[in-house]
C-alpha cells in the first residue's frame, strides 16, 4: 500500500491503518460478551489504540471516551464497523463533546445496520452459496462444502476489518441512507431466500416410488406416468411441507431425523418408495 492511501485527511489524525487495526482487534475480541452492555468490551478493546491517537495527551478526554464506548452496543458483528467507524470519524471531529452523539448514533442505527447485515449474511449469501454446495455435494465433490466454509469466512472476516474504514470514510449519512432502506431490502432478501430455497426441494430432495396401477392388462406407473409428467415434484414437496409442519409442533431435529430414515426404510421395505 502506499503511503498516500493510508495518509490521514486534513484535519484528521486516524489512517487506514489505524481502522484496519480496529477491524483486526475486533476480530479478535468480538465475542468479548456480557450481558449487561453486551458487545461493549469488544468496542473498547478495538477503538482503544485508535481513541488514544485521537485524544493524544487528554488523559481525561481518553478515559472518559473509553467510558462511553463501553457503554450498551449490540449489532451483528460483520456490519457493526460501518457504526462504530462512522462513531470515530464524529469524535475525531468533536472530542469529548460528540461523546453523546456517537452513543446516540450507535443507539439509534444498530439494529437496522443488524437487519441490513442479517439480511445479506444469514438470508442472501449463505443461500446462494449453500444452495451451489449442496449441487456439487449430490455429485459427490467435497468441494462444496469447504468453498462454503471459506467463503463464509473470508467475507466475513472482510467485512469485520474493511468496514471500519467504509463507515469512517463515510460517516453516518451512508447508514442513514441504508437504515430507511432496510424494511425493503430485509423483504427482498427474504423473498429471494425463499425462491432458491423453493426451487431446491424438487431438485435436492430424492423421492420416487415404484407403486403402479393396473386395471386389465394396462399398468400405470404412479411415478412415470403421474409424478414426473403431471405433478413434477410432487412427492419432495409433500415430504417438506409434513417435516417443515413437524418443525412448527416444535419436534426436534434429531427426532425428525431418524424419524425419516425409519419411514424411508419401513416404506423401501414395503416397496411404496423406491
Amino acid at each position: 500500500m502506499s503511503n498516500d492511501a493510508i495518509k490521514p485527511a486534513e484535519g484528521k489524525v486516524l489512517t487506514q491503518e489505524d481502522l484496519d487495526k480496529c477491524g483486526r482487534r475486533w476480530c479478535m475480541s468480538v465475542n468479548g460478551f456480557n450481558y449487561e452492555t453486551q458487545l461493549a468490551p469488544s468496542v473498547v478493546f478495538a477503538e482503544a489504540d485508535a481513541l488514544k491517537k485521537i485524544y493524544g495527551d487528554d488523559d481525561e478526554g481518553y478515559r472518559k471516551s473509553l467510558a462511553n464506548a463501553g457503554r450498551y452496543f449490540n449489532a451483528t458483528p460483520p456490519v457493526s464497523g460501518f457504526l462504530l467507524g462512522a462513531g470515530l470519524a464524529i469524535e475525531e471531529e468533536g472530542k469529548t463533546a460528540a461523546l453523546d452523539a456517537v452513543q446516540d448514533l450507535k443507539v439509534g442505527l444498530m439494529g437496522s445496520i443488524s437487519g441490513i447485515g442479517d439480511a445479506l449474511l444469514w438470508v442472501m449469501l449463505p443461500t446462494i452459496f449453500g444452495s451451489m454446495a449442496a449441487y456439487m455435494a449430490q455429485e459427490g465433490n467435497p468441494l462444496g462444502a469447504i468453498i462454503f466454509a471459506l467463503v463464509m469466512l473470508v467475507m466475513s472476516l472482510g467485512l469485520k476489518i474493511k468496514s471500519w474504514g467504509w463507515g469512517y470514510k463515510f460517516g453516518s449519512a451512508i447508514i442513514t441512507t441504508l437504515a430507511d432502506k432496510v424494511a425493503a431490502l430485509s423483504e427482498a432478501m427474504s423473498v429471494l431466500g425463499l425462491t432458491v430455497v423453493g426451487a431446491l426441494v424438487p431438485t435436492v430432495i430424492k423421492i420416487s416410488t415404484p407403486l403402479a396401477v393396473t386395471i386389465g392388462d394396462a399398468s400405470f406407473g404412479l411415478q412415470e406416468q403421474l409424478f414426473d409428467k403431471i405433478l413434477a415434484g410432487f412427492l419432495p414437496i409433500v415430504a417438506t411441507v409434513v417435516v417443515y409442519q413437524l418443525m412448527k409442533k416444535k419436534v426436534s431435529t434429531n427426532v425428525l431425523i431418524i424419524g425419516i430414515i425409519v419411514v424411508s426404510w419401513v416404506c423401501a421395505a414395503f416397496g411404496i418408495l423406491g
